[in-house]
């Protein structure tokens, strides 16, 4: 508990740590997989969405193994704190989600595989957690840039529910939401799993497959 609040409980906009007007760290370089920026803005053509679903270090390389994903990179999002650290993200009191930003070639790959991906890696249904990892920064959520990627991302969850319910799991508790603002992660984070191939960040597939025939 920090001062009186669980750390599986979101932080108000009041309580929430106030954060900074700059960065305290440096990102940048080549991807140490993909050969392309970590720290860039989007290309032209190019597509982007920012994903959480449990520690980012091996959701990272989840991503980036996909065929057409051109960038990912590890970052904060979806909570209050302005530029935080990782020490912040963990305390509970910034209300970020450990993310992934993953920019994508959409003539090599559709949003609709991304959402596969996405929802076929993690539970969705566990809260503010995944598996043994608790608190507000491993909750499972989508923030879109577009809004057909708000649209597609909200059908699909629709789906999956029918599909997770079927095979037994409770209600989705997946946020989707556009993206406000997402800040990248110390650069130890990048890549984690190529810098530290015997890392400890285990996936919590459910085995549920993502196969809905009308999205």
């Amino acid at each position: 508990m920090i001062f009186g609040r669980s750390k599986s409980e979101l932080p108000t906009p009041e309580s929430a740590l106030p954060g900074r007007e700059g960065r305290q760290f440096q990102v940048g370089g080549t991807h140490l997989v993909l050969g392309t920026p970590v720290e860039t803005q989007v290309p032209d053509g190019y597509e982007s969405a920012v994903f959480g679903l449990g520690c980012f270090w091996g959701e990272e390389k989840t991503f980036w193994e996909v065929p057409g994903v051109w960038s990912t990179s590890v970052g904060y999002a979806g909570g209050q704190t302005a530029n935080p650290t990782y020490d912040e993200v963990c305390s509970g009191r910034t209300g970020h989600a450990e993310v992934v930003r993953v920019i994508w070639d959409p003539a090599k790959l559709t949003f609709h595989d991304l959402l596969k991906t996405f929802w076929e890696n993690h539970d969705p249904t566990q809260g503010m957690r995944q598996g043994n990892d608790r608190g507000t920064q491993y909750r499972s959520v989508i923030l879109t840039t577009t809004p057909e990627q708000q649209a597609e991302a909200e059908a699909s969850r629709e789906a999956y529910q029918v599909t997770m319910t079927a095979a037994g799991y409770g209600e989705i508790t997946t946020s989707i939401l556009p993206l406000e603002r997402y800040y990248y992660a110390e650069d130890y984070h990048q890549q984690y799993l190529v810098k530290n191939p015997f890392g400890y960040c285990p996936l919590h597939a459910t085995g549920v497959a993502y196969e809905p025939a009308d999205v």
